[in-house]
């Protein structure tokens, strides 16, 4: 964590774009640590914002492929995972992907969302809006602090 954070920007666009995709990740800790280094916060939601999206998007890449077997063993996300946003995702349409910043089942939104072909440009948009939201609150949650 300590190298990322040394690597400003770009090491937390990389924690946010690890944590969007395979890796189990936080890049809330070097969004943290850089900020306690004095870094711009507005420039640390974006570094962390487009960072996150683009992991998310490879989430997104990944579920459009179809293949099962590699999400199952590369995203370790289970096909009845998968199935049970097909629900969720039928009522609420391609804006479920706003709830990719989740931890713990936004990994398996974005490639749900890809899986069941959902609209790319409505995915990518509300898919930023979501992970920029987020991180702006996490900014604020630790200018309480600074």
């Amino acid at each position: 964590m300590d190298s990322l954070i040394t690597l400003g920007y770009f090491g937390l666009f990389l924690a946010a774009f690890l944590a969007a995709t395979i890796l189990p990740f936080s890049s809330e800790v070097v969004f943290t640590g850089v900020l306690f280094a004095g870094l711009d916060p507005w420039g640390c939601v974006i570094a962390a914002t487009l960072g996150n999206w683009l992991g998310g998007l490879t989430c997104y890449w990944l579920g459009l492929l179809g293949k099962i077997e590699w999400i199952e063993k590369y995203m370790r996300i289970k096909k009845e995972k998968i199935d049970r946003f097909q629900e969720k995702i039928r009522k609420y349409g391609d804006w479920f992907a706003f709830f990719s910043f989740l931890p713990g089942i936004g990994d398996i939104i974005a490639v749900a969302s890809g899986f069941f072909r959902c609209n790319f440009y409505i995915v990518a948009g509300s898919m930023l809006a979501g992970k920029f939201i987020r991180y702006v609150v996490w900014m604020y949650f630790n200018g309480l602090f600074l």
